[in-house]
């Protein structure tokens, strides 16, 4: 029956347009109050400081603050001209810069959104001027955010890490190859639907334009920040954690001293602005360990993982069921919360059916992260919309040869597990 209720009253409050972090406290509060045989508002004040209490969670807001530096800094503008300058000769040159400077950004910001923010106001203007669709620059622009959150250091996999207890080292490098796979998917449907476009080829003059710029800009030094962070946690020197914040201090101090586009003056903004993100994502996370930890106690993942194995105990049709399942959930709900919320009650259906659990942390963020393509809730689609100055419809219609790609690669992810596993066996 706490069940029944703590659902009903999370997603009625959340339809009521109350924050999804504040739904998810006051559904548990109420609970916890009101219903007999639930434990006391001291378990949520204890499980909520429990659930701020990760020192993994630092590297949240840290990489929020390094990505919106990087994005004002013109770090990113300078990682797309760089990109531009490498494949830019080529037919449908930008659309393949687009993906290219996607996937750098994303292993600096480890942010879907924030990716097609700095990627997409930077691109799309370019790629229509050129002569691309506008449709077809802002599809693929929020297509291609999604690999902020699986090319490393990823948000999500921090979170999944967090939640699950896995290490966060392992659910960096086992994001590598599938996010590589998604970004070669995304070239692939590009050039098919540009093949008759013989015109969009950038000019000599145009690629000696974008040496000189690259030339006189230091590319080189927004370049060094993925391999900084990547580097160093792979090679030891650092934690994920500790990362972030290495990457902070880089990105200021380039963006101050050797870009020279931003003042002190302005970082109060930029911090402000960082710090209102993370926080939403924070109490999202805070929150959800209380809503959790609820779950738990009345048994739901147990119901739950008895529902699903009463179909089948065959783990390709487990695997099947699971992808559905969170494919209609990225659909509805942030990824953050989905992540706390799920990673416990699916998990262990995962695990008693032979999957690896770094490879269902791919599998689960993976399917949550083409919910941020798809509508209601699609905030790639919103931001790319608001970028292009499209409709939501004109995006998402734009969008979706793209997400035939990213279901054949949602396929191929979760049925060949050494995709996603293979680095973290060979380095692990």
């Amino acid at each position: 029956m706490s069940g029944i209720v703590l659902f009903f009253g999370f997603f009625a409050l959340v339809l009521l347009g109350m924050p999804i972090g504040a739904a998810l406290g006051v559904a548990s509060l109420f609970v916890m109050s009101f219903l007999p045989g639930t434990p006391s508002d001291i378990l949520l004040l204890k499980s909520a400081v429990m659930g701020g209490n990760n020192f993994p969670l630092v590297a949240v807001p840290m990489f929020i603050l390094a990505g919106d530096i990087m994005q004002s800094g013109g770090l990113s503008r300078r990682i797309v001209g760089m990109a531009a300058r490498g494949v830019g000769h080529l037919k449908a040159g930008l659309a393949y810069v687009n993906v290219l400077a996607s996937m750098f950004f994303a292993a600096i910001s480890g942010s879907s959104p924030a990716t097609v923010a700095a990627i997409g106001s930077n691109m799309i203007p370019e790629m229509v001027k050129r002569g691309y669709p506008k449709e077809f620059s802002a599809g693929l622009t929020a297509a291609s955010g999604m690999l902020g959150v699986m090319i490393p250091p990823s948000i999500p996999f921090i979170i999944y890490g967090v939640t699950s207890g896995q290490s966060i080292g392992k659910l960096f490098m086992a994001g590598l190859i599938p996010g590589f796979l998604f970004a070669i998917s995304y070239v692939l449907v590009s050039k098919y639907l540009l093949r008759d476009r013989n015109d969009l080829v950038s000019t000599k003059e145009e690629l000696a334009a974008q040496k000189a710029e690259e030339d006189n800009g230091n590319t080189i030094w927004a370049l060094l920040v993925p391999i900084i962070i990547l580097g160093g946690i792979y090679g030891g020197i650092f934690t994920p954690t500790e990362a972030a914040g290495v990457a902070v201090i880089y990105a200021a101090f380039i963006s101050l001293f050797v870009y020279k586009e931003i003042k002190f003056s302005e970082l109060p903004a930029i911090l402000a602005r960082s710090s209102l993100t993370a926080a939403t994502c924070l109490v999202m996370v805070v929150m959800a360990f209380v809503f959790g930890r609820l779950l738990t106690i009345e048994q739901i993942p147990n119901t739950v993982a008895n529902m699903i194995t009463s179909f089948s105990d065959n783990m390709y049709v487990i695997i099947l069921l699971l992808n559905l399942v969170l494919l209609a959930v990225g659909m509805f709900m942030e990824t953050v919360a989905a992540i706390i919320i799920l990673t416990p009650i699916l998990l262990p259906v995962a695990v008693s059916v032979g999957v690896d659990p770094i490879h269902f942390g791919v599998i689960l963020t993976v399917n949550l992260a083409i919910g941020f393509c798809t509508p209601p809730l699609g905030v790639n689609l919103f931001v790319s919309s608001s970028v292009a100055d499209l409709s939501i419809e004109a995006v998402f219609k734009a969008i979706a040869p793209f997400l035939v790609a990213m279901m054949i690669c949602l396929i191929l992810v979760s049925y060949i597990p050494q995709i996603s596993l293979l680095l973290p066996t060979l380095f692990g």
